[in-house]
């Protein structure tokens, strides 16, 4: 059974039904992650879950430690992540407690997240013409349709900057691009998941219409809090599903990545880097 990854986005800590349930402090090259990882198994397959703001949610979208997160997920065996969180939506058919499973990002980014493993002598440059592992994605939707909840395969989510919301201007110019979906942090874990060649895909859960719907003035927290405790309880239902059907894949499309993505020579790459990287690239910079 292939290891598989949960990043829990806001409401979701923990997944019930996990067996063998034990906590894991990871120490990586890039600091701590966002909290301990939670190590398990649900029906046989090996579960790792990382809350993406810690417990508690105290950690904001842009001082989340992406690297960390990651390369913790890596060093786990994770060979496959399922990320889940809330996100906005820019279609009238996007309604408040649908799922979206995206099949592309757009970065809207600007405080120099950090994106990458690499560079202080290693260039690396990685395919991500297609962000989201098909596999997955697959298993995802198969899950939703099969539970009978309201899903949509493909668009693209806008990965905003934050911690504020939207200004309308930008809600309606993103409207006007085509974009789909509006959220604060699964781009950057998509980039560095391409980057550890894990498999990744999303699946968003919408609690709004971003700010750009007529119906905006009149949404309240109570509202929001409410689809998002009960699109938590929808996330799970999918994952106990998806869980297990990722566990049984063979092949994950991320695998190789990085195979032909290293431009440097190996001659050149200093020793103390090649040494961080080992988990990374080891395999490809001997």
């Amino acid at each position: 059974m292939a290891t598989v990854g949960i990043i829990g986005g806001s409401g979701l800590y923990q997944i019930e039904g996990i067996k063998k349930v034990k906590e894991v402090a990871v120490k990586t090259p890039f600091g701590a992650p966002s909290d301990k990882f939670i190590t398990g198994e649900l029906e046989g397959t090996p579960v790792i879950f990382l809350p993406r703001h810690g417990r508690g949610h105290r950690i904001s979208p842009s001082e989340i430690n992406y690297r960390a997160n990651i390369y913790g997920m890596k060093k786990l065996g994770v060979k496959a992540i399922m990320s889940v969180s809330a996100c906005g939506s820019l279609r009238q058919e996007y309604k408040p407690m649908d799922f979206v499973i995206p099949d592309q990002f757009l970065d809207r980014t600007r405080k120099g997240r950090i994106d990458t493993f690499f560079g202080g002598g290693i260039v690396v440059h990685v395919s991500f013409a297609d962000p989201i592992s098909k596999e997955i994605a697959d298993i995802l939707e198969k899950a939703a349709r099969k539970l009978k909840v309201r899903v949509h395969r493909g668009g693209t989510y806008v990965n905003m900057e934050g911690p504020q919301f939207s200004t309308k201007a930008e809600s309606l110019l993103y409207r006007q691009w085509g974009m789909d979906i509006i959220g604060m942090t699964n781009l950057t874990e998509a980039k560095l998941a391409r980057e550890a060649e894990i498999s990744y895909a999303t699946l968003a859960a919408v609690t709004d219409y971003d700010c750009w719907h007529p119906s905006h003035d009149s949404v309240t927290l109570d509202m929001v809090i409410s689809y998002l405790n009960k699109n938590v309880a929808n996330a799970k239902a999918i994952l106990k599903i998806a869980i297990v059907e990722v566990g049984k894949l063979k092949n994950f499309s991320a695998e190789g990545a990085m195979k032909f993505a290293i431009m440097t020579n190996p001659a050149v790459i200093p020793a103390a880097k090649k040494k961080e990287l080992e988990l990374l690239v080891g395999k490809y910079i001997k």
